[in-house]
Order: structure tokens, then C-alpha cells, then sequence
């Protein structure tokens, strides 16, 4: 559990102090990607940056003003979309429009994600320089006729040319994200996936399953995907590799180095706090326990956000009857899980508003209780969705 959670969890009452992040959404790709459910769009001829970085700098000015915000912020993720279409000059009067009306932490982690297809050497050493410490590769795969099933705009060696420019440019905290069940895909690519990733030296990877999303090209028309037979002996042999060179598994689909976890995720999935801003981008807040925990959402469309006199579309505070589920559905991806006493700070509910589910997900044996903390089974994660489930009020 983070220092950064300040309060006392042994008197009745919290004065919780969330850690607080900030999320910048860049809608814009090369292309659309036919399995992707995020708010991307193709880009244009000529990027807006000039306006689209103006209108995340009032954005945020909104923001800090109506929520009051007073805290410093400890990790800051620019994704996509593909955030490195952007110039550096545009990326760095962002960091440094942002830096003018927020503190940052001593040790602030700042994320950009960034696809193959746009590397360039120069570019990401000016992005390294600019502040960018740690950066999130979207390789999928290196096998490049996996690679052409999926739609990506890059290859293999250009995947790897990827890497080594980053390498190069001085980055020494690299995510890479790979997918698996890809269509066509054998448990042998899978593996030969996951052998070139580790052998690259990066301090992360996520490794994520294909899944068919709706409003996405693939869920209109799916591509043949390999047996679950198939898929489940991918995941086991990638786990094993990833294991093998000391990547710990602390979250459903991160692996991690030791002390590389990455910050700005643990923050999502402890119910920390939250600034979301740009097109589509979504935030939390909270300004009191348990009736004030508030959910933001800002225009969707690029157009839209640009031209909208005020970003945020929807706001709404989440009901108590709906706080367990919002808690426990991020909480329990996490392999540590949680403890009633983390569940009452981020919350302001006790304990026993949740304790007969728990009891439940015991004796099914989906949940363990070691030390005071409730984790995951095994078969609890295979069947994550059913525990959930038991959470809805």
C-alpha cells in the first residue's frame, strides 16, 4: 500500500487523501485498428496539436478550479490513440502547461505510449528529454503475419528497430504490449512472442488476450480465432517464460520487473484518484466518503471536445449501493487484493457492507483470506466476472 494513502486506519473516522494521477487522452491514429474499442479515430491530413493541446490546458485549468484540487500529481499517461504521432514540441508544452497549474511529485512517473509505425530516433530522444520517463510500446506481436490479421500499420523488425530506438534515446523503463489468440496463432507463436519480448530487457510487459469488443470492426465481422484449448496453453507457456526471467504477475495482464510496476495503473486499480482530460477521457474525484466520489467524462468526439465551451460531457457521483463494485472490480485484478481497512479508507463504508459476499466467495473457494488481505484463487481469476457479479447492489 502506497505511502501516499494518508490516513490513520485505526480511528473511525478517515481524512483520506487519495494519491492523484492525470490521464491525457490523444484520440488520433494512423489507422483504426479493426479490435480496437478505444476512442480513436484516423488521423487527419494535419493534426490539430496547436488547438487540441490549448483546449487540454484549459481542460485541466477547469478541472483543478472546480474540484479544488491541492495535491501534487505522482504519474501522468499520455494514451491513445497513438500519443506519438505528436511533435515533442506539442507533447512538451503539455508537460510544461500542465507543470504551471499542478505540483508534480519528487518522482513523478510520466507515460507515453507509442506504436512502431511512428518511431523515429531523433523524436524520441527529444521526448526523453522533455520529461518522458517511461514509455509503452504497442508491439501486439512480432510475427508479421499475425501482425497483418490484426490490421497493425507496422512489422516485425520495425517492432524491434522500435525498441532499440528507445533503448538508444535513454529510456530505462519500457512497457511493451503484446496480445494473444490472435487469429491463426498457435501456442508456439505465442511463445516465440513472448521469447523475443524478454529478450529485449524490458521492465514490463502486458500481455493481453484478444477479445472480440463490440462497436469494433472484429465484433461485426470475427475473424476465426483459435480454440480456448489453444489459447489457455498460450497463456500458460507465456507465464512460465515471463516467470522464468523474473517477471512477477501483480495484476490479471501486467508483469513486471521488481519495483517497475507501473504506477499509474496501481493507482486505477487501488481507487485512487484520478484528472482525466481530452477527447473522451474519463476521471475521478473524491470530495467526501462515502457521498461525494465523483465520475467525470469528457467529449467524445476530437470535433466536439475542440469546440465545446465546456470538456466535460457527464458528470455524476457514484450512489453508495454501487461503491463495493467500483472498489473490489479494480482491487481484485491486483494479485495483493485488499484489506477491510484499505476497502473502509477508499470507500468510507465498513466493512461489513461487503462481508457477506466475501463470506460467499470463500466457501466457493474463489476468494482467499491470508494475513488479513482477500486475494484472488486461481480458479477465482479464471472466474472473475462471477465474483463481480456478486457485487452488483
Amino acid at each position: 500500500m502506497s505511502s501516499r494513502f494518508l490516513f490513520d486506519v485505526l480511528t473511525p473516522k478517515y481524512h483520506f487523501l487519495q494519491p492523484l494521477s492525470l490521464y491525457i487522452h490523444i484520440p488520433w491514429c494512423i489507422k483504426k485498428c479493426p479490435y480496437c474499442d478505444f476512442n480513436s479515430h484516423a488521423a487527419p491530413a494535419a493534426l490539430p496539436e496547436h488547438a487540441y493541446v490549448d483546449a487540454l490546458l484549459l481542460d485541466l485549468a477547469a478541472d483543478l478550479e472546480a474540484y479544488a484540487i491541492d495535491r501534487p500529481v505522482q504519474s501522468i499517461f499520455f494514451g491513445g490513440g497513438t500519443p506519438s504521432l505528436f511533435s515533442p514540441q506539442a507533447i512538451a508544452k503539455i508537460v510544461e502547461g500542465v507543470a504551471e497549474q499542478v505540483p508534480f511529485s519528487a518522482d513523478i512517473e510520466i507515460t507515453l505510449e507509442a506504436n512502431p509505425g511512428t518511431f523515429e530516433s531523433g523524436k524520441f530522444k527529444e521526448f526523453k528529454a522533455l520529461g518522458i520517463n517511461r514509455l509503452s510500446i504497442g508491439v501486439q506481436s512480432f510475427n508479421d503475419k499475425l501482425l497483418s490479421r490484426i490490421g497493425r500499420v507496422h512489422n516485425g523488425p520495425e517492432a524491434l528497430a522500435a525498441v532499440e530506438i528507445a533503448d538508444q534515446a535513454g529510456f530505462k523503463n519500457i512497457n511493451l504490449d503484446l496480445m494473444f489468440g490472435l487469429p491463426g496463432a498457435s501456442p508456439k507463436d505465442a511463445a516465440d512472442d513472448i521469447a523475443i519480448a524478454v529478450s529485449l530487457s524490458p521492465s514490463h510487459i502486458s500481455y493481453y488476450q484478444l477479445t472480440l469488443e463490440p462497436n469494433t470492426y472484429f465484433h461485426k465481422f470475427p475473424p476465426k480465432l483459435p480454440a480456448d484449448e489453444a489459447i489457455f496453453q498460450s497463456q500458460v507457456l507465456a507465464q512460465a517464460v515471463l516467470a522464468e526471467h523474473g517477471f512477477e504477475q501483480y495484476e490479471v495482464s501486467a508483469y513486471a520487473q521488481a519495483g517497475r510496476q507501473c504506477r499509474h495503473n496501481l493507482n486505477y486499480w487501488r481507487f485512487g484518484d484520478y484528472l482525466g482530460i481530452g477527447a473522451g477521457a474519463h476521471g475521478k474525484i473524491t470530495r467526501q466518503q462515502p457521498d461525494k466520489i465523483l465520475r467525470t467524462a469528457k467529449h467524445k468526439k476530437p470535433l466536439e471536445y475542440l469546440t465545446a465551451s465546456t470538456k466535460t460531457a457527464t458528470q455524476r457521483y457514484i450512489d453508495r449501493t454501487e461503491l463495493p463494485l467500483e472498489f473490489v472490480m479494480n482491487q481484485l485484478r491486483l494479485k495483493q487484493g485488499f484489506s477491510p481497512a484499505l476497502y473502509q479508507a477508499a470507500t468510507g463504508l465498513d466493512e461489513t457492507s461487503i462481508a457477506p459476499v466475501l463470506a460467499d466467495c470463500l466457501a466457493l473457494g474463489l476468494l482467499d483470506l491470508n494475513k488479513g488481505w482477500y486475494t484472488c484463487t486461481q480458479r477465482g481469476w479464471l472466474f472473475l466476472d462471477n465474483i463481480l457479479e456478486k457485487f452488483v447492489a
